[in-house]
Parts: C-alpha cells; structure tokens; sequence
C-alpha cells in the first residue's frame, strides 16, 4: 500500500497539462462526491463544510479547469501515479478543498504512454484534528495557505 513513508511527493507547483486532463476526467465524479460527502457530514459534524455552508450545491460544485486547479503534487509507486490537487472553490473567497486521484495503467497496457493512462478519483480530503484541551476540530475546506500534503482519507 502506499503511503507518506513509501511515496515521495513532488514539489507543490502549477499544473501541467497531464495534471489537468486527470483532473478534468474526474471532474464529474469529484463534483458528485463532493455534494455526497457534504451531505453525510451535515448529517453528523457540519463543521467540515462550515465555510462554505451558505453554498448551493451548484455553487459548491461551479470549480472548472484549468482554471481552478491551483497547485498539484505527484509521487510514483509500483502501483501509479498520486497526484494531489489544490482545487478553488471560485464561489467563496479563499476556499479550496484538497483532492487526490490515482492515475494507473489502462488494463492491457504499460501506462507508459499518457493516452494509456486512467484516472480514478481516490478521495477527497476531510481533516480531525484533536487539540490539547481534547477539542475536535473538523475541515474540508481548506485555506489558501494550507499546505497540499499526502492525505489518506
């Protein structure tokens, strides 16, 4: 399995075009988990989506590409790609969520070849955080200088 420990992660940088047709592949299913995941946390902890809790689905969803992929990290194992993406949500100032897509081989081919290469949505990410004074702090949504960093939610 992969892991911070087992894969190194590039440098955050802009985009390149590989990244963003990945993204742009996954687009429709980021944009579906994402209204899925903030309906679940509703639910139970809304806190994870509190910054953007005045946002219409359509509002939370409206990210488009290239546009709004702001900065991305690769890192390779035997198994793929991990890339990671800092992605605006253009509807509220300075909110962003962090992504992570697995781009593997097509099935009958090496992947060597970015046209044989499939990007799947891995997970979207949602941080617990437990401070000292036993406090639970809950984010989905993430600030401009949040750091992009391997997540395994």
């Amino acid at each position: 399995m992969a892991t911070a420990e087992t894969v190194t992660l590039s440098e955050p940088h802009a985009p390149k075009p590989a990244s963003v047709k990945a993204f742009e592949s996954i687009l429709p299913s980021l944009k579906h988990e994402l209204v899925k995941l903030r309906r679940n946390h509703d639910k139970h902890e809304p806190e994870y989506f509190k910054l953007v809790s005045k946002l219409s689905d359509h509002e939370l969803t409206s990210i488009t590409l290239p546009d709004d992929l702001e900065l991305v990290r690769v890192g390779s194992s035997a198994y793929g790609l991990h890339l990671f993406g800092k992605l605006r949500i253009p509807a509220a100032e300075g909110a962003y969520i962090h992504v992570r897509v697995f781009v593997a081989a097509e099935e009958g081919t090496d992947g060597k070849a970015e046209e044989n290469r499939v990007a799947k949505l891995h997970s979207i990410n949602t941080e617990e955080t437990v401070k000292e004074n036993g406090d639970h702090v809950f984010k989905a949504i993430f600030g401009k200088e949040d750091p992009l960093e391997w997540f395994e939610i």
